[in-house]
């Protein structure tokens, strides 16, 4: 009986993804650069589907009733190639983080010399959130899951974390020198609260609110409060003690009402 070579074993394909450990390699680092081939697209799109079928059986049967065997089964995968693409179960729901994350270091990394780094971060948030809303069932799926699934919700944290993580490392790498030693943390927090929750005003109305016009609008507020940090840092300041009459009152409601139209 003749065997087939172990180099062509290596070949043998399920829907098309490579069983070969070092394709998946350059098939990642291809996902990550964002260049991808017509192997690449396929190995990405394997995944997608395999994690599209896992959540329609999360929400069918339950998570705990679920196994990775019929996950496997329901894909028309092996169980091998499941854990090719995840690490565990409860990664099953989040088949797109590591690309979305190669594609902000991506932003992060090709931000000229010359543009401020918050913008640049600010950029990479919004094409983040651009990304998200490309494959806008899978969003909503997770959201369902993730509601009723309290080990979906911990990994949501998780995974979400991974995006401050990165944000700030280039804050504190990129910020001027003099900057306050916690802006780059506050920073990061702050563009990525604005982006959950934008996100998640699009996710809890089913996709009807404009989650791009909401970050863009939360974005400009993130603008303003660095120009008034920059105005103020930079300007003395003038504190005076005023008599308590009703002229200095209007006077000083009319200051506020100012500081306000700045912040």
């Amino acid at each position: 009986m003749s065997r087939e070579p172990p180099q062509a074993q290596r070949r043998v394909t399920e829907f098309g993804e490579p069983h070969d450990a070092r394709e998946r390699h350059v098939a990642h680092h291809q996902i990550r650069r964002g260049h991808l081939s017509v192997t690449s697209r396929r190995i990405l799109e394997t995944k997608y589907r395999i994690s599209e079928t896992a959540m329609a059986l999360f929400l069918d049967e339950g998570y705990a009733n679920v196994t990775v065997e019929a996950v496997a089964e329901a894909s028309s995968v092996s169980r091998r190639t499941v854990f090719r693409h995840f690490e565990s179960k409860d990664e099953l729901a989040f088949p797109d983080h590591t690309e979305r994350l190669g594609l902000v270091e991506r932003c992060l990394i090709n931000a000229t010399p010359e543009t401020d780094p918050v913008e640049a971060v600010i950029a990479a948030t919004e094409e983040s959130l651009r990304d998200f809303l490309s494959r806008p069932e899978l969003v909503l799926r997770r959201y369902k899951l993730t509601r009723v699934v309290p080990e979906l919700r911990k990994r949501e944290v998780i995974e979400h974390e991974r995006y401050v993580v990165l944000t700030r490392s280039f804050l504190r790498d990129h910020l001027p020198a003099d900057a306050p030693p916690f802006q780059a943390t506050a920073l990061a927090a702050l563009i990525d609260a604005i982006h959950r929750s934008a996100l998640g005003n699009w996710v809890r109305s089913g996709g009807a609110t404009d989650a791009i016009a909401e970050v863009k609008a939360g974005m400009e507020w993130v603008r303003r409060l660095m120009a008034h940090q920059s105005t103020y840092s930079t300007s003395p300041l003038l504190l005076a003690s005023l008599p308590d009459t009703p002229h200095n009152r209007r006077v000083l409601t009319s200051l506020r009402d100012a500081a306000e139209e700045v912040l």
